[in-house]
């Protein structure tokens, strides 16, 4: 007969084998180096040298042993260099998910809630009768039943169409996001890294919504002198340019995606940290980084008032705290009636998970 085993608890141990530890720093090594392994596993040397992450019975040789074998990384014979693979860019982003938003369980799908009942797909509590037309699919039994027994007695048992009640189903409102991420030159200087946060916000907002909210559509855009899409599979390799800031360039772009989804609910999300400094006009570019340029951001009003009028709200994380620029964020938040956040960098994701959820409060019909 087995009984139970005790061993010695050991408040170092995480329970996890040498790899994973290893693992999870060479993840998040990753997200810094957009995707650099090379670069990463230098710097795991390093953090082994100081801080003794190897042991004489695993090195760092057979962590990256381990990373071919697991499928994390491999050879890039064309490039001549070892690259991450499918397996490492999901692993990013669900483990940016867990970081940023917690650990969330898994819930139905297309669970966005409205204030709209009729033959949905999600239960409510709330009952009616039965009228011409419902699906049986749609009949409460038990209530039924009940309803039955109560207007016509136990012993001479009998069910009427008065007696039929219909379970309420709300419908799941889709929402299709576009999220907007400055990559301009300020995201990486005076000494803060701004586009690590704003990446790791992407990939756990794109994992959230692929995983939780699979009838939603989520679109990333960025913008620096121009705007374009990316791939979510492309997040940990994204990286800053040597870009001026044109939100306008991003706006419209935001726009022209989501004049294509069928959706009915459609929102912007937008992360930058600076003024919009630069306008694309015919083939050259307008710039001016010195001031708030009212040609430039006269320009992004009337986009913000275009988002306005076809319902499209667009909700602003502004990671920088300069009062004047504070100043234009809350007029384009207002011709826009939508929202705006000054959120410091480590309230990023929260900020934006609580807005995402709070998101489907709002349910055109």
């Amino acid at each position: 007969m087995i009984g139970n085993r005790f061993i010695k608890y050991d408040p170092n141990s995480s329970g996890k084998s040498k790899f994973e530890q290893l693992l999870d720093i060479f993840m998040q090594l990753l997200t810094y180096t957009n995707g650099d392994v090379s670069e990463a596993l230098q710097w795991m040397n390093e953090l082994d040298k100081q801080y003794q992450l190897t042991d004489s019975e695993y090195g760092m040789g057979d962590f990256i042993d381990e990373l071919k074998e697991n499928g994390y990384i491999k050879d890039d014979e064309n490039k001549g260099q070892i690259v991450i693979t499918a397996k490492s860019e999901q692993s990013i982003r669900k483990r940016s998910l867990e970081e940023i938003f917690g650990k969330l369980k898994k819930s139905r799908q297309g669970d966005h809630n409205t204030k709209k009942t009729g033959q949905g797909d999600e239960i409510s509590p709330d009952h009616r009768p039965f009228q011409f037309g419902d699906m049986m699919e749609q009949i409460d039994f038990t209530e039924s039943i009940r309803n039955a027994q109560i207007n016509h007695g136990v012993e001479s048992f009998s069910m009427r169409e008065d007696d039929l009640q219909i379970r309420e189903t709300d419908f799941k409102a889709q929402t299709s996001t576009v999220l907007m991420i400055d990559i301009s030159h300020s995201m990486i200087l005076y000494g803060e890294d701004r586009i690590t946060p704003a990446k790791k916000v992407a990939m756990a907002l794109s994992e959230l919504i692929t995983t939780k909210y699979p009838k939603d559509t989520l679109d990333i855009v960025v913008f620096g002198n121009d705007a374009w899409p990316v791939e979510i599979k492309d997040l940990p390799y994204l990286q800053v340019g040597p870009y001026h800031t044109n939100t306008v360039a991003g706006l419209e772009l935001a726009m022209d995606i989501l004049r294509k989804r069928k959706n009915t609910n459609k929102q912007i999300f937008m992360i930058t940290d600076g003024k919009p400094t630069c306008l694309k006009i015919g083939g050259k570019y307008y710039k001016n980084s010195f001031g708030l340029d009212r040609k430039v951001t006269n320009r992004c009003l009337n986009l913000a008032a275009q988002c306005k009028k076809l319902k499209i709200p667009i909700t602003t994380f502004m990671i920088a705290s300069d009062p004047y620029l504070q100043k234009f964020v809350t007029e384009f938040t207002e011709t826009n009636n939508g929202r705006a956040y000054f959120a410091a960098l480590d309230k990023l994701g929260s900020f934006i998970f609580k807005d995402f959820e709070s998101g489907k409060r709002k349910t055109v019909y």
